[in-house]
């Protein structure tokens, strides 16, 4: 309503090209304002999207550097499909700066979302378990068309955000950077093996979609990890232990939970598990694990953008 109102009082040319140069500059405009418009579905707002993005010098910058100037251009909404479509047009236009550095489009899109969640975590004060290096390249994994991306690529872009925040547009509004990947919950709780069934106290940290399970709480790498992606989670009986919750796949009964583990010998294998059985000390905290674990799972929008991206790269291979 505001653009028209400026296009009808003649301050501002209806040419969409226009109305992009004029949104970039962003001279006392709200931020928030601009993401809800760029985000808009109809023909018009796309294309001023397109032009928006394009207004943006991405060449020979890596992956940081270039979203760190979008990311101040404007607020990121905390629409699904409007982060979609911005984010998409993001990934196209560093793909056209930069050909070569990345195979597909999709692989720009999803470490783009990957390392919006690292800057969060990591920044955060809210976040006590700071994810390392390592967790990075795991949960990137698979994502250039199926083969990893270069270790070094990924260190750059790890130490970068590690060393200086995003900056994000200080407006009045709620931008999911801000509450996005804060971990939901941590504490022990008894798991039961999946090829040995006996109970062990394990230290969970459910963060980024993921529930990581420790030895101790100082320990830096996971002994397993669960990805909640396609699982849900309810109460359950079980004869032994009271307090119980499971982790299951409402879609593949019978099927292993797709997820790691260390074993042994330090090597990391995969999971073995069919659902996960755990308990808690009380049926207050059994309670509270299993809102908290569903409320990952739904919460954010971008879990499930970047896990339909992911989906779409496997089907290519």
């Amino acid at each position: 309503q505001g653009i028209q109102y400026l296009i009808e009082h003649r301050v501002l040319s209806s040419d969409l090209q226009e109305i992009a140069k004029f949104l970039h500059k962003g001279e006392g405009l709200n931020k928030t304002a601009i993401g809800d418009y760029l985000g808009g579905r109809d023909s018009t707002n796309i294309q001023i999207l397109q032009a928006f993005v394009a207004c943006h010098q991405f060449a020979n910058l890596n992956l940081v550097q270039a979203l760190r100037q979008f990311l101040w251009s404007f607020r990121l909404p905390g629409e699904a499909q409007k982060i979609d479509r911005m984010m998409e047009a993001f990934a196209n236009w560093y793909c056209k700066c930069n050909p070569g550095v990345f195979q597909s489009t999709d692989t720009c899109y999803i470490l783009s979302f990957s390392i919006i969640m690292l800057n969060t975590s990591l920044h955060n004060p809210n976040v006590k378990d700071k994810p390392p290096f390592e967790r990075f390249v795991s949960i990137n994994r698979g994502i250039d068309n199926g083969g990893d991306l270069p270790e070094e690529l990924l260190k750059n872009l790890f130490e970068s955000i590690k060393n200086e925040p995003f900056s994000i547009p200080e407006d009045d509004g709620n931008d999911l950077t801000h509450t996005f990947f804060n971990p939901n919950r941590e504490g022990w709780l008894l798991k039961l093996g999946g090829r040995v069934k006996t109970w062990k106290r394990r230290w969970f940290i459910l963060t980024d979609n993921c529930l990581y399970y420790f030895e101790y709480t100082t320990d830096k790498e996971p002994l397993g990890i669960i990805p909640l992606e396609n699982l849900s989670v309810q109460k359950v009986d079980d004869p032994k232990k009271p307090n119980c919750f499971e982790l299951f796949n409402p879609n593949c009964k019978g099927q292993k939970i797709k997820a790691c583990k260390t074993d042994g010998d330090g090597k990391v294998v995969e999971g073995k598990h069919q659902s996960y059985k755990i308990s808690a000390a009380s049926p207050a905290e059994r309670d509270e694990w299993i809102e908290a674990i569903r409320t990952s799972i739904t919460q954010d929008p971008f879990y499930d953008l970047v896990s339909a991206r992911k989906k779409k790269i496997a089907s290519k291979n």
